[in-house]
């Protein structure tokens, strides 16, 4: 495609914010479009579940950066389209949309649990309005049931328990976290719940929430009955793609892409949350729902639309702050890999450790040593094979 060729973007947060910028950094002066089906303006969801709970911090993204776009918010796609111009979206309210290429960035929805109904007090975060109802909620809240131990619910017991809320997480693994920093360092992550007052609870579930159009308790399937002025459920995410289960696109967690992001329909892409592309390296598709990912992913495809391909990024990379402390991971670990701390240990302020199979370094795990963190991260990069496009 020329560089200025006109593009279709759906999904209008950090991914689809990233494209329209890395399009024009690279010289595109054509028509962008953008739909978004939510009214607000691109913002970055990092901060949800941390400090935007305890006050309205800036989260808008930098608009200048992704100038000359048309921003159509408050719209829903409801299906792809095949015109004479090129690949389109179907509108909620009727009209078409067309450009010589589409990008599909709509992202992913929070899972939830059944029986919650419009029981007031149970949240899920997903969107800046979902994190302003539970700031709402943390105001007036002594007790708070956190629903999974994973690091959107980590971050959040972490957040209330700086503002004096009494914190319960209920995990239904025994094992919280291995299944994202293996059997060594996931063990280590739960354990740093327990120094600041936050019980976590284990290999146990919800069996049902308790009250009359307020939450007061959470059931759990062990009989437990936990008192809950407030319960946030963070059990993952769902990606949004069933808006367009009727069209060609494969579809299997999320749309299929190639390690270039390029969909099963010729002149459309997927990127974020709501993609499952290719690794050439692990020869898998991989669905990635960490913010670095929704980034280099805009760039992948950006360049892929201007026709000058980039490789795929070597080291997938994300981090998450708990208790004022920077957790951070880049690599691939398995169960079966090798950890050795290269500094520090589990008894030490901060720390580093290094996955490594078949003797080479695979990933790096690091608490608050980020100077050393990035040295090991980019070893990883640069031993990691990728093939050429």
């Amino acid at each position: 495609m020329s560089a200025t060729g006109s593009v279709v973007v759906v999904g209008a947060s950090l991914a689809g914010f990233s494209l329209v910028r890395t399009l024009r950094e690279h010289g595109h002066d054509g028509s962008i479009t953008v739909v978004g089906d939510e009214q607000h303006a691109p913002y970055d969801r990092p901060p949800l579940s941390k400090e935007f709970l305890r006050e309205d911090v800036d989260i808008a993204l930098d608009d200048e950066s992704a100038g000359g776009a048309n921003w159509l918010l408050g719209r829903r796609a409801v299906g792809i389209t095949a015109t004479d111009t090129g690949p389109g979206v179907t509108l909620d309210d009727g009209s078409q949309l067309a450009g010589d290429s589409l990008v599909l960035a709509t992202g992913a929805r929070a899972r939830t649990l059944p029986g919650v109904g419009a029981l007031g007090g149970v949240h899920t975060l997903r969107t800046v309005d979902d994190a302003r109802a539970i700031r709402h909620s943390l105001r007036t809240a002594r007790t708070l049931v956190v629903v999974g131990a994973g690091l959107i619910g980590s971050e959040i017991a972490s957040s209330a328990t700086a503002i004096g809320i009494k914190v319960t997480i209920v995990e239904l693994c025994s094992d919280p976290l291995t299944a994202v920093f293996g059997p060594h360092i996931g063990p280590l992550c739960a354990a740093l719940h327990d120094p600041h007052g936050v019980r976590l609870l284990t290999g146990v579930a919800v069996e049902r929430f308790l009250g009359a159009e307020h939450v007061d308790a959470v059931q759990l399937t062990d009989g437990t009955v936990l008192p809950a002025d407030a319960v946030v459920i963070g059990i993952g995410a769902v990606p949004n793609t069933e808006w367009a289960a009727d069209s060609d696109l494969r579809i299997d967690n999320g749309f299929l892409t190639d390690s270039q992001c390029r969909t099963s329909i010729p002149g459309v892409y997927a990127i974020g949350d709501c993609a499952r592309s290719y690794n050439e390296v692990s020869g898998a598709h991989h669905r990635s729902e960490h913010w670095t990912n929704a980034t280099v992913q805009a760039r992948i495809a950006a360049a892929a639309i201007l026709g000058a391909p980039q490789r795929p990024t070597a080291a997938p990379y994300f981090w998450s702050r708990q208790y004022g402390r920077m957790l951070q991971f880049a690599g691939d670990c398995r169960p079966t890999d090798e950890v050795r701390f290269v500094d520090g240990d589990p008894s030490t302020p901060s720390l580093t450790a290094l996955y490594e199979r078949a003797g080479a370094p695979v990933a790096v795990f690091a608490i608050d040593n980020p100077r050393l963190f990035t040295r090991y991260r980019k070893q990883i990069e640069r031993l990691t094979p990728i093939p050429a496009p």
